[in-house]
This record gives C-alpha cells, structure tokens and sequence, in this order.
C-alpha cells in the first residue's frame, strides 16, 4: 500500500516544495491549505509527473474541520506541520495582541490540532512520523520578533513533549528548524505587503536558503529508516552563523 503524506501549508514555499518532494518518493500527498487554486493546481502539476497528489482546503485552526477531514481519510502516515508564519516585527511593548494570538493560534494550536486528529491514524499505521517545520526563532530570541519567537517557542516544546509522550508507540516526532529562508511570501506577509522591505531582508546574503534546500532536509529525515529519529535539525545558509550574525556582501 502506498503512504499517505499529509502536508500543511502546501500552497506555497517549503509546504508546496515538500509537497513535490514526498511526492517523487512515492508518496500519496494529501496538499492541504486555504487557497483552493494553488493546491489544485500544484496538485495537477504532481499528478501531470506521474505522481499522487490531492488538495483538501482546510484552514488548521478550525478544529471541527480538522476532525471532519481526520475522519474522512484513510490512512496516514507521515504528517508535516509545516502550516505558520509572523506577522510584524514590533517590540513587545507596541505589539499588537490580535497578532500574536493569529501567530500563537496558526504555528502552535494549528499543529496540535492536526496532531491530535491524526495521531490515532499515525499509531495504526504501524510506522508513523510526525514533523514539525518550527523555525531557529523557536530556539533563540531576537529583537522584534517576540510573538513569532513564542510561538515556535511553543511549537519546539509541543514536538518534544510529544515524542516523551510517544516512546514506546510506533511514531517519530522529528522537528526541522531552518534559519534565513528566502520564498515568495514569508517576509512579505510579516511585513504587511511592504515589498521593498521584504526584499532588503535579504538584502547582500549571498544564497538564502530556498524552500527547496528545506524540503529536501525535511524529505532525507522523513526517509531515514524507521529507528532513525531527527529529534531536531537546524538548517541555516553558510551566510548566516546566528540571528545576529549575518554575512552581507558590501558590509
């Protein structure tokens, strides 16, 4: 029988290149996001490479959804919360508060909820991997960034309790955390649809990250062996050492 890969965030950069990456395993990817035209199309454009992809819009913070489509699935095996994102990059004391709720609401009860829809279906699989795409913010703190920082605060400790919680059961819990990623939305979305100041971001970084070098780190640790467990990985580009350490051409 052939796995099941469900895949958060799949509309657009690390989701929808990880998408096509599990895909070219062998994988049946169920593509799930809230924007019905990019996943049907990403998943005609699988499928028109001779592989296995679905769409299923569903937003992770609606709950009741998310057990309806846990209900409706066959199997699963693999699942890749890779769903999040910042919005805003204000102090703590100018922050607004609907922000970090959205924030908290879409990187960390977002995953609990698909976790805790689908783990029954991960367990009977005999050989299930739960992935958790967090972020280096999950693990130092930086100025303007503390919503975001503490949501994936929260999503590096959801992914460590639970693979406490799991020893013993037949599931992997694997974090992949990368660094500066350059992709067509991240940036632009935490800065409001500032253009400009979404490109001076990476401004001089010689070769960010892609969504691609992401997906394929998340696709080789989904791949390892069932006893293999990538408790945490951190991917960074070779230009970046740390939050504050920031290689620039011209500086």
């Amino acid at each position: 029988m052939t796995a099941t890969a469900v895949v958060t965030g799949a509309s657009s950069g690390i989701g929808a290149a990880t998408a096509r990456g599990l895909a070219a395993e062998g994988y049946d990817v169920v593509l799930v996001a809230r924007r019905a035209d990019r996943i049907e199309a990403l998943a005609g454009e699988i499928t028109g490479s001779g592989h296995s992809a679905r769409a299923q819009v569903l937003d992770v913070t609606d709950r009741a959804a998310v057990d309806a489509f846990a209900e409706a699935l066959d199997s699963c095996d693999v699942l890749v919360n890779n769903a999040g994102g910042a919005i805003g990059t204000e102090t703590v004391a100018t922050a607004d508060p609907a922000d970090w709720r959205r924030m908290y609401e879409v990187n960390v009860l977002g995953v609990l909820n698909m976790t805790q829809a689908l783990l029954p279906k991960l367990i009977a699989s005999g050989d299930g991997t739960v992935l958790l795409v967090s972020s280096v913010a999950g693990h130092v703190v930086y100025e303007g960034g503390g919503g975001y920082v503490a949501a994936k605060h929260g999503a590096h400790t959801l992914a460590a309790t639970l693979r406490l919680e799991l020893c013993g059961e037949p599931v992997r819990v694997l974090e992949v955390a990368p660094g500066m990623v350059k992709t067509e939305e991240f940036s632009l979305n935490r800065l409001r649809g500032d253009a400009d100041r979404a490109e001076a971001v990476y401004a001089g970084v010689p070769d960010p990250l892609s969504a691609e070098d992401v997906a394929d780190t998340i696709v080789w640790a989904l791949t390892r062996p069932p006893h293999v467990n990538i408790d945490l990985l951190v991917v960074r580009p070779r230009a970046q050492a740390a939050q504050h350490r920031i290689h620039r051409v011209g500086e």
